[in-house]
C-alpha cells in the first residue's frame, strides 16, 4: 500500500467546502458531509470502547473487543462508500454477521422487565455512548437518502449495530457483574405506551 497522506493540512477547506472521493465539492453542512462525519465519531467513540473492554483485564470480554473491531472495520468501510456517491461497500453479509453476533449475546441475557439506564460503570456507559452515536449516524444517513440514493444495507447495518451496542452493554454488565442501573419511575409521571428493551427508538 502507497503513503496516503504526505501533508495534514492542505487549505483547500477554508471555504467550507470538503473533497468527496470522486473529486467533487460540498459543502461541509451538506447531509453527506454530516452523515461522513458522524459516521466517524461513531468509528472514534468504537475505539474508545474497545480499550476501556482491553483495560479492563476481564478475559471473557475478549470475544467482544473482537467483533466490536471487525464492526470498526465496516465502520470505516461505510464512511469511505459514504465520501462516493453511487458507491457500495456494505453488503447484506455484514447485517447478518451482525444480527448472529447480536443472537449469540442476546441468549445469556435476562429479559428485560424495566428500562436501563447508561451507567454502573464506565464500560457500561461507553457502550451506551457508542449505541447512541451509532443511532444518530443512522439518522443522518435517512436525512441523506431523503435527497440522494443510498446503500440500504448500510442503513440497515447501522440499525443492527445500534441494537448490537445495547445488547454489548448488557452484556458488560454481565461478565464484569455490574448491576444494570433500572430507571425508576416518577411518581407522578412516567411515559405512557413504551416496552422495556426498546431504548426508546
Amino acid at each position: 500500500m502507497g503513503k496516503r497522506l504526505s501533508r495534514i493540512y492542505t487549505r483547500t477547506g477554508d471555504n467550507g467546502e470538503t473533497g468527496l472521493g470522486d473529486g467533487t465539492r460540498i459543502s461541509k453542512d451538506h447531509p453527506r458531509t454530516e452523515a461522513m462525519g458522524t459516521v466517524d465519531e461513531l468509528n472514534s467513540v468504537m475505539g474508545m470502547l474497545i480499550e476501556e473492554m482491553r483495560i479492563s483485564g476481564n478475559t471473557d470480554l475478549a470475544s467482544l473487543t473482537s467483533f466490536l473491531r471487525y464492526c470498526q472495520h465496516r465502520i470505516f468501510d461505510l464512511g469511505g462508500e459514504l465520501s462516493i456517491p453511487g458507491f457500495e461497500i456494505i453488503t447484506s453479509r455484514h447485517v447478518e454477521k451482525t444480527e448472529q453476533a447480536l443472537d449469540e449475546l442476546n441468549k445469556h441475557l435476562q429479559p428485560l422487565e424495566n428500562f436501563i439506564l447508561p451507567g454502573g460503570s464506565r464500560l457500561i456507559a461507553s457502550a451506551h455512548l457508542a449505541r447512541a452515536v451509532c443511532r444518530r449516524a443512522e439518522r443522518c444517513v435517512v436525512t441523506l437518502g431523503a435527497q440522494e440514493d443510498i446503500n440500504p444495507e448500510a442503513l440497515r447495518f447501522l440499525n443492527r449495530l445500534s441494537d448490537y451496542l445495547f445488547v454489548a452493554a448488557r452484556t458488560c454488565a454481565r461478565l464484569t457483574n455490574v448491576d444494570e442501573v433500572l430507571w425508576q419511575k416518577d411518581e407522578v409521571v412516567g411515559p405512557p405506551g413504551l416496552e422495556p428493551g426498546t431504548n426508546g427508538l
